[in-house]
């Protein structure tokens, strides 16, 4: 079995072959070639954290069988000084259920989330987006940026978090290429924003949905349980709103069932999955001028897909470090 480290997964993986892994997982979820069962969730009360399991199996050339384990404990970085999510991925071979590879998930987590976005963005958002506006700063937020930039013109981006931003603004400035600041204040970053990402742990509305712009693209990650959001009744109740998949966002998305609990918005309100935009089955956009909202609770395809790709470039460039087992 192989073994890959984080370090492994960061040289192998990049944003654009990730976009990419995961789109062609959502096509073939649309057309029933994806297994994969609710994830698992086991609350840790005492230590405000909760262990998730994630299993999937998707069909085709090549196929993606995987497990992964996931660990998101809210007070580590105040606490212990030590990451929020925590994760490991097994890869299976599909055919005989060997193990082929153990590897480091967290930031193929982070890059598998931002993918999806990038997916979204490119079947939702306005051709001529250029201004990004993203609420955190923390380990999912560079890939979100990322993923904006390789599907949109970006020009300028705006950063909004708890803790100062400027580090972290200046690391993507330079990666990027372009402006990364933090705004004179949250008003103008929003109403400025042709895409607006929310990436935090924040259990309640970022700012009063009024802000939005006719014609912004909203990508939601950050929340993933019922009783969590990070847009309020309004944001959620002007936008065309799309998920990653209806049945997770049931279970799991407060951002879209809070507005329904509360009567401000019916099931009909969500237009469509994921799968069925990037196949076209439904349009993304319907016009320049509609606010559109893609919510994503993340899903395991995600990681098969992209954990796949890792292993097939490890295998070609003799990456990690093969164990018996």
């Amino acid at each position: 079995m192989l073994i890959l480290t984080r370090r492994d997964v960061e040289n192998l993986l990049t944003m654009p072959d990730a976009i990419a892994a995961v789109e062609e997982g959502f096509r073939r979820l649309a057309v029933g070639a994806v297994e994969m069962p609710q994830r698992l969730a086991t609350p840790i009360a005492p230590y405000n954290g909760i262990h998730l399991s994630m299993p999937a199996f998707v069909a085709g050339d090549p196929a993606a069988l995987t497990v992964k384990v996931v660990t998101v404990y809210n007070d580590n970085r105040s606490r212990y000084d030590l990451p929020t999510i925590h994760a490991v991925l097994l890869l299976h071979d599909a055919r005989t259920g060997k193990p082929l590879a153990l590897m480091d998930a967290e930031h193929l987590t982070a890059m598998r989330t931002g993918a999806v976005s990038g997916v979204a963005t490119r079947y939702m958002a306005r051709p001529d987006a250029r201004v990004v506006t993203i609420f955190g700063a923390g380990v999912q937020a560079g890939p979100q940026l990322l993923a904006m930039a390789a599907v949109r013109p970006i020009q300028q981006v705006y950063v909004i978090a708890r803790e100062d931003p400027r580090a972290f603004a200046a690391h993507m400035a330079d990666r990027l290429r372009i402006p990364v600041t933090a705004p004179p204040d949250i008003r103008s970053a929003v109403e400025a924003a042709d895409i607006l990402c929310t990436a935090t742990n924040s259990p309640t509305p970022l700012f009063p949905g009024e802000w939005l712009k006719p014609g912004v693209h909203i990508n939601a990650i950050g929340a993933y349980t019922r009783t969590t959001r990070e847009l309020d009744t309004e944001a959620v109740r002007r936008s065309r709103v799309v998920v990653d998949r209806r049945q997770a966002a049931q279970v799991e998305a407060g951002d879209i069932l809070i507005p329904m609990q509360e009567g401000a918005i019916g099931p009909a309100h969500v237009v469509a999955e994921l799968a069925e935009v990037v196949t076209g089955a439904v349009a993304g956009r319907t016009s320049p001028e509609e606010i559109t909202l893609f919510k994503s609770v993340g899903l395991a395809l995600q990681d098969a897909m992209t954990a796949a790709l890792v292993y097939r470039r490890a295998k070609e460039q003799g990456v990690g470090q093969e164990v018996e087992l």
